[in-house]
């Protein structure tokens, strides 16, 4: 076997083996928030959406963060693939950004009453924040590919990448009731057997957006390599 096929093998089963450590924790995190950490004294047992809702908003900000850092390779590096590694990012902190909102809205609904309030500057401000990387697609898909499609998604991410420690730090500062802060500068605000479960549930969330993160790549990565075939034949 040559050493590109090697590599080849190698990449191919990354992804499979993800994909099953993410399965592992997911499915490690699902017991432990049904069975080991305990219900909360105000909220009962709705306030366990917590394990997932949090660690989708932070895999979310992840996946924002890794596409600007990305994007940041193609602008001062014209690094090969950079552009669409960017994209892919983007596009799952999207899907991230999805799932936060509506396991937001289930909590708030369930434990306040509202699903959703102007007046909650952390809420409207993650929105902003989801509706800026919505308008990125629209952007990329507006554009022809190229060059000049790259740079100019680029440029966009990396003024998005800005939003997200308004964002995080705005659930900090609120004096709301409607996001209440478990994590501050005396560390995290649970019993441990609640933090354990939020980790192992975090871990889950990552490796479940990794996996994610390298299967839509290869698939990218294919459907370029086949126009470019396509291409060649005429």
């Amino acid at each position: 076997m040559t050493g590109d096929a090697a590599r080849r093998d190698a990449s191919a089963a990354s992804p499979t083996a993800l994909a099953w450590l993410a399965l592992a924790l997911m499915a490690a995190a699902v017991a432990l928030i049904a069975y080991y950490a305990p219900e909360d004294a105000d909220q009962g047992l709705s306030q366990k959406i917590f394990y997932f809702h949090v660690p989708i908003a932070l895999t979310a900000y992840g996946c924002f963060g890794w596409g600007a850092w990305k994007a940041l390779r193609h602008l001062s590096r014209r690094e090969e693939g950079a552009d669409m590694e960017s994209y892919v990012a983007i596009h799952l902190g999207i899907i991230f950004g999805v799932m936060t909102l509506a396991t937001g809205s289930i909590w708030a609904k369930i434990s306040w009453g509202v699903w959703w309030t102007w007046g909650s500057d952390q809420l409207v401000l993650f929105l902003v924040l989801f509706l800026f990387y919505c308008a990125y697609m629209m952007l990329r898909f507006s554009v022809a590919a190229g060059p000049q499609r790259a740079n100019l998604c680029a440029v966009y991410a990396l003024f998005g990448v800005v939003l997200i420690p308004v964002s995080f730090l705005a659930i900090r500062l609120s004096q709301d009731f409607i996001h209440p802060v478990v994590f501050n500068q005396h560390g995290p605000q649970m019993a441990g057997a609640m933090l354990v479960t939020f980790c192992v549930a975090w871990a889950a969330l990552l490796a479940l957006a990794s996996t994610l993160y390298r299967i839509e790549l290869a698939g990218k990565r294919i459907d370029v390599r086949l126009r470019e075939l396509k291409e060649l034949r005429g």
